[in-house]
């Protein structure tokens, strides 16, 4: 996507003495645009714990560079694959609930297991970690072209009125490599002239909604408007949305979806008011071991104080406020499940599956046994 007219990705790589991952930091968005270079495996950690990336398919991406950098650190060690099974075990170990990362990793491992030579160590995590980098790319620009024939429907329905979707997080193409999972639709339909608004919800307690979906659909010159996260209910009941739109951080082989906290409620609303609730999520996000999401899927639980503060850019600079008594605990649960029963499709670089087993092995025969 463009920023100023020029063309970037969410990470990149350039070659050096040394190896050197940039990437957007995400967390001066929308004020500042900043690029960030990150040199060593640690920095990369990092930048994944402590979200200066975010999102199912960029962290994913993240960490198969992450990898690529610790081998080419680790590289002339006689422990190499101990070492570079303790770095993927730090890696996944960041951010639970994203099965991206996990399989990111696991697939650098399996492609190093029993190489002796560290330059081609090195070549391998460097070529495994673009070639990563490349099909969430991909995959979120085929979403896309699955995708937008279900706004241009509902286009067509209304005589070529305004298309209302409302969205949850940030699931464009600051979450992924680029383009994104949920937005992917959305951008494609905006191309093709077609009328839209976007709902977006602020999406506490880190308002990836407010400050990241947001600048994507104004750098995109896509009508849009922020709301609070409790919204989306009076919009629906009162016809205000035509369809849900999100992405997800993990999906269950039967359907499940783990997604941004508050999800399931977004879902629950659609479902008591008649709107389709569509999720977009490339074959990554899958996670084909899991057949019930409530009770398999690991929810990450950060910090209390990204509930008890709220920051924000005041007099040129970042700064934190807090919002709660000083003595109140808080609980902040990252993710939350939502059941297939209430999910009407969803979006993959396949096609559009229905969420059940039988709709899943559809798209993907090949994962399933029977």
């Amino acid at each position: 996507m463009k920023v100023n007219g020029v063309s970037y990705r969410t990470i990149w790589l350039e070659d050096g003495s040394r190896p050197c991952v940039k990437i957007i930091d995400q967390r001066y968005l929308p004020h500042r645009f900043v690029v960030e270079p990150i040199e060593d495996f640690e920095g990369l950690l990092r930048s994944i714990s402590e979200m200066h990336l975010r999102g199912a398919g960029l962290i994913g991406v993240a960490a198969a560079f992450g990898m690529y950098l610790a081998a080419w650190e680790r590289r002339f060690l006689a422990n190499f694959q101990e070492a570079m099974g303790e770095c993927a075990s730090m890696l996944i170990s960041t951010r639970p609930t994203a099965v991206n990362l996990k399989w990111a990793v696991e697939r650098q491992l399996g492609l190093l297991a029993g190489v002796e030579y560290s330059e081609e160590r090195v070549a391998i995590a460097r070529k495994t970690a673009v070639e990563i980098a490349e099909e969430d790319a991909s995959c979120c620009r085929l979403i896309g072209l699955k995708g937008v024939g279900i706004i241009d429907d509902i286009a067509r329905s209304k005589n070529g009125g305004v298309v209302n979707i409302l969205t949850h997080c940030n699931a464009g193409w600051l979450a992924f490599t680029d383009y994104g999972s949920a937005l992917s639709p959305v951008y494609e339909a905006w191309h093709r002239g077609v009328k839209l608004h976007v709902w977006v919800d602020e999406t506490r307690p880190r308002n990836q909604g407010a400050s990241l979906t947001a600048w994507e659909l104004l750098n995109e010159g896509i009508p849009h408007t922020v709301i609070a996260d409790n919204t989306g209910g009076h919009l629906m009941q009162h016809g205000l949305v035509d369809l849900v739109l999100t992405g997800a951080d993990r999906i269950t082989a039967n359907g499940d979806t783990a997604n941004k906290i508050g999800t399931y409620l977004k879902a629950l609303a659609a479902h008591d008011n008649g709107v389709p609730f569509y999720i977009a999520a490339p074959s990554s996000s899958f996670d084909w071991s899991l057949t019930d999401g409530l009770s398999q899927i690991p929810i990450e639980q950060r910090h209390p104080d990204e509930v008890r503060y709220v920051g924000g850019w005041l007099d040129g600079k970042f700064q934190r406020v807090l919002v709660c008594p000083d003595k109140s605990p808080a609980a902040n649960f990252a993710f939350d499940v939502t059941p297939a029963r209430l999910i009407s499709g969803i979006i993959t670089e396949r096609g559009i599956c229905k969420p059940l087993p039988a709709g899943i092995k559809k798209v993907f025969p090949e994962k399933f046994n029977y």
